[in-house]
């Protein structure tokens, strides 16, 4: 099984919503979407959670998680979000970037901007691998 790794520096915000929309969007006997972050975070921040489970997606009881060599090991792909000079670098790994804005103390108007653009970007990842659902 593949496993990508979407990280930002909090795991509380775009890495969550990103490995949750790989999650339902991507074959899981082919592939899985973790988050996880340099520096995490206590929580999903509460506006996350409340912009996901607009479209079904329960972010509650995630735990944001600290990237490290372990987690790593064995990933496919490591996607970055737009965390500058924080973001985080394993060797060997592929890695993509994606230039997001941070969904901290952002409105919920805005927030969900951010999660749409996240979801069409998980989207295109997930068929130009061919981790789609069959």
């Amino acid at each position: 099984m593949e496993k990508v790794v979407f990280a930002c520096v909090h795991s509380a915000g775009r890495s969550q919503m990103a490995a949750a929309l790989f999650n339902q969007l991507a074959d899981p006997a082919r592939v899985h979407g973790l988050s996880a972050g340099t520096q995490p975070a206590e929580r999903v921040h509460p506006i996350v959670v409340e912009a996901m489970q607009e479209i079904g997606l329960d972010l509650s009881k995630n735990q944001p998680q600290k990237l490290t060599d372990e987690l790593a090991r064995g990933a496919s792909l490591l996607v970055t979000m737009g965390c500058g000079d924080d973001c985080p670098f394993v060797p060997g790994l592929a890695r993509n970037d994606w230039p997001l804005d941070d969904p901290k103390e952002r409105s919920i108007a805005e927030l969900r901007l951010i999660r749409d653009d996240i979801r069409a970007r998980v989207l295109s990842l997930v068929n130009s691998h061919g981790w789609s659902r069959q």
